[in-house]
């Protein structure tokens, strides 16, 4: 089998180097000059654990092509991907579907015969039917099908994903005369190793496939947002939110995963996402007050936050050195998009205070987004030495296995805000830490002369 698959960032890399290693033999069309020369060198140009490997067998087995010819690319694919990127519009919030209509003016232009065209980027409701429109306009004589097939990728983790999904939904054209027979069955065929594992794959129209990622992805943030405001009341009240955490994420109907209180989420998708739902349902004429709520309460988290490690410093970080302890929205990954970093450091520079920082993947993409004064060191111990407060914004692994004792004699000053909770409040306490982390029970510090 072979497809095409149009993007070679994020998405549209994992998910052609995975279908690759199903068996199928994937052109993947990248028009960036830098990034299209990259990987034709081996040279991922993100950081996610395990491509580079997977990418560079499957190139070598033949299966895994890179190029930025669409017409080559197309030619004998039975279905076309459009993974390009989906940011959120400038000025009002939707999401900035150019980038998708482009590639699929290109895509009509170019095919010959009958392929199924898939959206794999996350799209508002309706974009399907639009991209068939579009096809029709530019090519009426075309035989195809459009699909809607939303990822659920995980960054850090999206081989896993891909490989061992909870699920896939698959959206075509209900309405469409005669049925959508045709590519159902060629994404019944794309997606055969998974019926092996038992993966649920589940077919649906073009708009619920649709709306399905948007809905996904703004729950899970809506969880996210939840635990912080049950930390914040933990504080109040003297409560642990780890173990509240446990203790309802034990229940089948809530979930452990995403109970990890922290200092607001970031990354390609939330914010982005739940954006463009709100929107979306605005448009609609029906309203999403919990997720505009969500919204809301994580921007102005992020602020808050920043507040707190002034208020830590005990009132002012004018003329104080802040060592910072990962830069990127989350572990195992090197982006920066909506990091919580971002706000915070700019806040924190801009109230006086110096910045030593370090992120085992992010520090590159980091630079133009993060004050100039910024001074990027070699490990976290080197971002620690001499600092008068040290804060942590990404649960690193490395991070937890950084000793309290080699801390202390390295920072100048006692004061740790740890806004992921990676370490054990009494731990640093005994080693003579004024130590703040999130949601749980307040540890008074040592005395200070």
């Amino acid at each position: 089998m072979q497809i095409a698959m149009i993007g070679g960032g994020y998405v549209g890399l994992v998910s052609g180097a995975c279908f690759a290693e199903f068996g199928t033999n994937v052109a993947i069309v990248e028009t960036d000059p830098d990034r299209l020369a990259a990987l034709r060198e081996g040279r991922i140009p993100i950081y996610e654990p395990g491509l580079d490997k997977l990418v560079a067998d499957n190139v070598a087995a033949g299966r895994l092509t890179f190029g930025d010819n669409i017409e080559q690319a197309v030619q004998g694919a039975e279905a076309i991907f459009i993974a390009v990127g989906t940011p959120t519009r400038r000025g009002d919030g939707h999401a900035d579907l150019r980038y998708v209509y482009a590639a699929t003016e290109q895509i009509a232009k170019c095919m010959k015969d009958y392929a199924v065209v898939v959206t794999k980027s996350t799209v508002p409701v309706g974009t399907g039917r639009q991209v068939s429109d579009l096809i029709r306009r530019v090519r009426p004589d075309l035989d195809f099908d459009v699909a809607s097939n939303p990822e659920f990728l995980r960054e850090g983790n999206a081989i896993g994903d891909f490989m061992r999904p909870d699920r896939v939904i698959i959206g075509t054209d209900t309405t469409k005369e005669g049925g959508a027979h045709r590519a159902m069955e060629i994404m019944r065929r794309l997606y055969r190793p998974l019926y092996l594992i038992e993966a649920p794959i589940l077919f649906t129209s073009l708009e619920t496939a649709e709306l399905a990622k948007y809905a996904a992805n703004s729950f899970l943030a809506m969880k996210v947002t939840f635990i912080n405001e049950i930390a914040d009341l933990c504080e109040k009240v003297g409560a642990d939110v780890h173990d509240i955490a446990r203790g309802i994420g034990l229940d089948n109907r809530i979930g452990r995963k995403f109970l990890h209180p922290g200092p607001g989420f970031g990354g390609s998708c939330f914010p982005k996402d739940t954006l463009a739902l709100v929107h979306i349902a605005q448009d609609a004429g029906s309203p999403m007050r919990l997720i505009e709520t969500t919204v809301d309460i994580n921007d102005t988290r992020k602020t808050r936050m920043a507040h707190r490690i002034v208020a830590a410093c005990g009132g002012s970080v004018a003329g104080l050195t802040i060592g910072v302890l990962g830069l990127t929205f989350k572990p195992e990954t090197d982006d920066m998009r909506a990091a919580s970093s971002i706000p915070i450091l700019h806040h924190l520079a801009g109230a006086g205070a110096t910045l030593r920082a370090f992120d085992p993947a992010g520090m590159e993409a980091a630079q133009p987004l993060l004050p100039e004064e910024v001074v990027y060191c070699h490990d976290a111990l080197d971002a620690a030495t001499g600092v008068d407060a040290l804060v942590v914004l990404t649960e690193w692994n490395e991070f937890r296995a950084l000793s309290p004792a080699r801390l202390r004699e390295l920072m100048k000053g006692d004061v740790i805000v740890d806004l992921r909770n990676v370490w054990e409040p009494k731990a640093m306490r005994d080693h003579g830490f004024q130590y703040e982390s999130i949601g749980r029970p307040l540890i008074e510090g040592p005395v200070r002369k």
